[in-house]
């Protein structure tokens, strides 16, 4: 396809692509899947080489948000039943964190549900963050806390935060039909104050919220003028007891065509394959590390994950590699001070098509709850993490 060469020339160039090139290649056949897989994978090794980082999630405080984000387990209103629990102290979060470094994570992401932090919350995260940090040397560590008020940002950075995490999840068209609490705008504006307070910023998208085309062409266009270094893809996990509990409408080949069409407008930046790979990709997980270059480890905030040892056992099966401490994962052009490792390796361009032995399964029409699963184990419980 003259589509896809065209694509590839430009991500090996760093340049962006056209709304029109970018919404063609959403609208590709299930016939046209792995030629997709295959060009986009040529970017990815491009510029990250066969390396998939790991992140592991410590959900520090769950349940009871203000905010009414329809997709949230955690929103007001929410009738989910998952885990609630206020603050973890700062040596419990440490410990559940622990669990996701020996597990191969290279960077921690804290995340507190509410509106946003207050300046007793910010102190709490601090020590969490140094605790971490003492503990686990070379970790990264990620705050996702909500919308910041003047001066946070620079304070979780004096604490030793090496980046920020807020999504912009849809389209700024579209941002009121799923939250009325917050707009689009602050969204943008706490990955700004992130950015100048000197950390990095990590902010991507939830797919499958009944968006169109169009939709996911804005979301990751205005991430992509944001100029984060990580961009999570998020894929709607359907909680029962939220207002997007019957959005059924991703299969494996149309999460896969979205990952590949944010490879090929953010070529250099890391892509992070998020919440929901396990309930909407299921078998073909491993063709998508072919397009991103980074992964959760385990469980999520409140749903359950793939089992770690079967992650790590996925990325060896599928000829990658775990990307350690001791190797920085931003391609040289694009590095900032933002607490990775010194090392100055860059990924070796790769040639040629890959030979991708899968298989493309079919749609189905059954509406699988069952994937689903309440995470019940890890931070705020006594029995063991997933990592």
């Amino acid at each position: 396809m003259e589509l896809l060469n065209t694509l590839v020339d430009k991500g090996l160039r760093r340049e962006l692509p056209t709304r029109e090139e970018a919404l063609a290649v959403l609208a590709t056949s299930d016939d046209e899947l792995l030629d997709v897989v295959a060009a986009a994978g040529k970017v990815r090794r491009q510029w990250f080489g066969r390396r998939v980082k790991l992140n592991y999630l410590v959900n520090l405080k769950s349940g009871l948000c203000p905010e009414d984000c329809s997709y949230c387990s955690q929103r007001l209103g929410s009738k989910a039943e998952i885990l609630k629990y206020t603050w973890l102290k700062p040596d419990d979060a440490s410990k559940a964190a622990a669990a996701g470094v020996a597990g191969g994570a290279k960077r921690v992401c804290l995340v507190a549900s509410g509106r946003g932090p207050t300046d007793k919350d910010v102190d709490r995260v601090s020590e969490t963050i140094s605790a971490i940090k003492e503990q686990n040397e070379g970790v990264e560590v990620c705050a996702c806390l909500g919308l910041l008020s003047d001066g946070q940002a620079g304070r979780l950075r004096a604490a030793g935060a090496d980046a920020y995490n807020h999504n912009l999840n849809t389209s700024e068209a579209t941002y009121g039909d799923i939250c009325t609490t917050h707009d689009f705008s602050d969204r943008v504006s706490t990955v700004q104050q992130a950015q100048s307070a000197g950390m990095s910023a990590c902010s991507g998208l939830i797919a499958g919220m009944g968006e169109s085309d169009a939709d996911l062409v804005d979301v990751v266009f205005a991430l992509r003028e944001l100029d984060p270094d990580s961009v999570p893809v998020n894929f709607l996990i359907p909680f029962e007891g939220t207002p997007l509990a019957k959005e059924w409408n991703l299969t494996p080949q149309r999460a896969l065509r979205i990952l590949a069409m944010v490879r090929f407008v953010c070529p250099d930046i890391e892509v992070r394959l998020a919440g929901g790979r396990e309930v909407h990709l299921r078998s073909m997980q491993p063709l998508a590390l072919h397009l991103v270059n980074s992964i959760f480890l385990g469980d999520y905030l409140t749903s359950e994950g793939q089992a770690g040892k079967d992650d790590l056992a996925m990325i060896a099966d599928a000829g990658f590699e775990v990307e350690g401490t001791d190797t920085t994962t931003l391609p040289e052009h694009r590095r900032q001070d933002c607490g990775e490792a010194a090392a100055e390796e860059s990924a070796d361009a790769e040639g040629g098509t890959e030979e991708l032995a899968a298989t493309v399964a079919a749609p189905s029409d059954d509406t699988r709850r069952d994937l689903v699963s309440v995470r019940r184990r890890g931070a705020g419980t006594d029995l063991p993490p997933n990592a």
